[in-house]
């Protein structure tokens, strides 16, 4: 049995504990982006990559601040969905044969870890503005619409990825 020392008995607390989640996820996405750079074959691929390992620096830095501002130290908790979620893509990717389906499985993972993002970052958004914390909302809106564009962005690649790794089978 689970001991409790802090309850989430009120939207600030929980606002915060999710914040302090998000701030694990985003160290877990540094650590993991760059293997996934190493290992990519598509040029186009290799660099939006590289950009959104670039923008997740910058996603980590607007979560330190807001926890700066909020509780006065950076402080996170360990996100079991994120680390399971990065696990996963790291097996998918050990486990494809040829360079081409190993992007097709990167981009698909990728994706995956956009899409938790997404829906974590629009929920904690919606927190701040309820809360009155429109400054850390106007920071996690930016953030939530640069996770957005990166899948945006890797939707339009997996369409010649995908076509590569069907012509590989």
């Amino acid at each position: 049995m689970k001991l409790h020392l802090a309850r989430i008995d009120n939207l600030r607390k929980l606002y915060i504990d999710q914040i302090q989640h998000l701030h694990f996820a985003e160290s877990q996405i540094m650590e993991a982006l760059p293997k996934m750079i190493e290992v990519a074959d598509d040029t186009e691929l290799k660099a939006a990559l590289q950009t959104h390992l670039q923008e997740t620096r910058e996603h980590a830095s607007r979560l330190e601040q807001i926890l700066q501002e909020a509780i006065h130290k950076l402080e996170s908790k360990k996100d079991k969905a994120i680390s399971a979620i990065i696990s996963e893509g790291e097996d998918t990717i050990k486990d494809a044969s040829n360079a081409a389906v190993r992007d097709a499985a990167i981009i698909t993972a990728a994706q995956r870890v956009e899409h938790y993002e997404i829906a974590a970052y629009r929920s904690v958004r919606n927190f701040a503005q309820i809360i009155g914390e429109a400054q850390q909302g106007g920071l996690l809106q930016q953030t939530l619409d640069e996770e957005n564009h990166a899948d945006e962005v890797l939707t339009g690649i997996s369409a010649s990825a995908d076509t590569r790794a069907a012509k590989a089978a």
